[in-house]
């Protein structure tokens, strides 16, 4: 016997899903775009979509999580430092979401901007999602910086640029900023009233009332972006504040990075926990009051983990198709067994309604920060909370199911290469970040109260009445439920109903007949408790074929 013996041919693999453009790709995501912003120009967007696809960015991101970042909290003569490196490939890819726009740039540009920003946010997320956990943190920061006009000044050109700068260095030496955000305590977790940080007054310079910031954060995503809010307590009550890593005079701020989490998933965003030492800050807002100030930079990083999870949908969607149609077993293609051809629908059915739920929310931002729009600020009130709530509560459940259609293959991380080992890891964190389940649907009672809610979701869903006997069933059973009979324990079963609904609706206005009817046919009329179980004279072919690249 010698080493190189032949003992068999490899057949009936499939090959990667690499080279491939994501947009161009994608039916349902072109075609909700279009409905929600008609006169888009989407050659950005083909573009992202090539990039995203592609076998170099597929590396970076195999790389980015093989290679953990390392925190270094001392030089080797002994001086703090509280550093922490990445991979080149983690710098690459922030490069790459810097240069697309999606952190702060839509802020300054105009209608239009932050719908075009989120299908490029669910397409970045199908090639790596960790690395715009400081992006979307970018993002989220720009309208709280508004309450201090000398900041927002100083800062905003660097946070709306599309130039990526790793250096450690001072803000106005930069090409390129990033913002994070630090809230919560070991303590109190999303209970921020109970936060102990202290802040106590220092003067004021250029940027308004300085203070000084004494505690800890327990979760402190991508320490290091160049600034963060952050929350303390003041003689007011919580406020929030501006720290820096840098200070004006060119010294680095006394923020101690005590160690990076070892987490499920998002292996290539470093998570940390830190303490402040008489760190400085700068107050955002009035004094004591701070949660309305994290609650409006909130609703926008929740708009990021509908979104997120929705790319992650859609790219373990696109992966189990492109196995079974490669794959045989018994015969023929596993995409041409009935019941894998169930299994695939219904996971194209979830992940066309969770893109459709996640542009619709986006829609609302975008109406409301571009002007007025009345029925627009309500529907985003109670989009923000249900898309949050049940697009990111799907999707453990449908990276499993696509996962299995994969078989051991799908469970398999080879060097880092099992993507949708990956996608399984990563779907839990949107469901957990900025607000798990039970918060998102105690939100949604909390926007019933501000305003005619149960009017806006008739008006909203008014095309699709009369389509489909459990859609009409579903509405009269939620508008029941939004009149105030809720009670606080079945609060996720109405925030479930209502995005039901809410998706149903959608999908009839910008998708096919087949999509709508099997939707309300499973979701509506019966329970969705398992993907693979599709009603009888639901036309699977359709489904199928409409969410197959094209």
């Amino acid at each position: 016997m010698t080493a190189d013996v032949v003992t068999h041919e490899v057949l009936n693999q499939s090959t990667p899903l690499a080279d491939v453009n994501l947009y161009s790709g994608n039916r349902a995501l072109r075609d909700a775009l279009r409905f929600n912003a008609p006169a888009l120009d989407d050659a950005a967007l083909v573009a992202l979509g090539a990039e995203a696809g592609s076998s170099a960015m597929q590396r970076d991101a195999r790389l980015a999580n093989t290679f953990s970042p390392q925190l270094k909290t001392h030089d080797r003569f002994g001086h703090r430092i509280d550093q922490v490196e990445f991979h080149p490939s983690y710098h690459a890819l922030m490069a790459r979401a810097m240069h697309h726009g999606l952190h702060g740039t839509p802020w300054s540009r105009g209608a239009g901007a932050h719908i075009e920003r989120a299908a490029a946010f669910m397409l970045f997320t199908e090639a790596e999602p960790s690395v715009l956990c400081p992006i979307s943190m970018s993002y989220a920061v720009m309208p709280a910086l508004r309450s201090n006009a000398a900041l927002h000044a100083d800062w905003s050109p660097g946070l709306t640029s599309t130039q990526y700068d790793e250096r450690f260095l001072p803000f106005d030496q930069k090409a390129g900023l990033t913002m994070g955000m630090g809230m919560t305590e070991k303590q109190g977790g999303s209970d921020v009233r109970a936060n102990t940080t202290r802040a106590e007054p220092d003067g004021r310079d250029d940027w308004g009332v300085r203070y000084r910031l004494t505690g800890h954060k327990w979760f402190f995503s991508a320490p290091m972006c160049d600034a963060f809010l952050v929350l303390a307590q003041t003689p007011a009550g919580l406020s929030c504040f501006f720290l820096p890593r840098w200070l004006p005079d060119g010294t680095v701020n006394a923020l101690r990075i005590q160690r990076l989490k070892h987490k499920l998933g998002n292996q290539a965003n470093a998570s940390s926990e830190v303490e402040f030492h008489g760190a400085a800050a700068w107050r955002i807002g009035d004094e004591g009051r701070g949660i309305p100030q994290i609650l409006a930079m909130g609703a926008m990083t929740r708009l990021d983990c509908a979104l997120g999870t929705a790319g992650l949908m859609r790219q373990a969607l696109s992966i189990a198709l492109q196995h079974t149609s490669q794959r045989q077993a018994f015969g023929k293609r596993l995409i041409d067994q009935p019941l894998m051809q169930n299994v695939l629908a219904d996971l194209a059915l979830e992940s066309e309604a969770a893109t459709a739920l996640a542009l619709r929310l986006a829609r609302a931002v975008d109406r409301t920060e571009n002007g007025h729009d009345e029925h627009e600020s309500l529907m985003r009130r109670v989009l923000t909370p249900i898309a949050k709530f049940w697009i990111c509560k799907r999707g453990s459940a449908f990276a499993q199911e696509a996962m299995e259609c994969l078989g051991g293959n799908g469970y398999v991380e080879e060097q880092g290469e099992g993507v949708m080992a990956r996608i399984y890891r990563e779907m839990p964190l949107n469901s957990i970040w900025e607000g798990a389940g039970n918060i998102m649907a105690l939100d949604l009672l909390r926007a019933l109260r501000g305003g005619p809610v149960a009017d806006a979701l008739a008006h909203e869903t008014a095309p699709a009445q009369g389509a489909h006997p459990a859609f009409d069933a579903m509405l009269a059973r939620v508008l029941h439920g939004l009149d105030g009979a809720t009670e606080e324990a079945q609060a996720r079963r109405l925030a479930r109903d209502t995005a039901l609904l809410l998706q149903a609706a959608l999908l009839r206005q910008h998708s096919t007949d087949a999509v709508f009817t099997a939707f309300c046919a499973s979701r509506l009329a019966d329970a969705s408790d398992v993907f693979g179980a599709l009603p009888a004279g639901c036309d699977l072919n359709a489904i199928v074929a409409r969410a197959q690249f094209h």
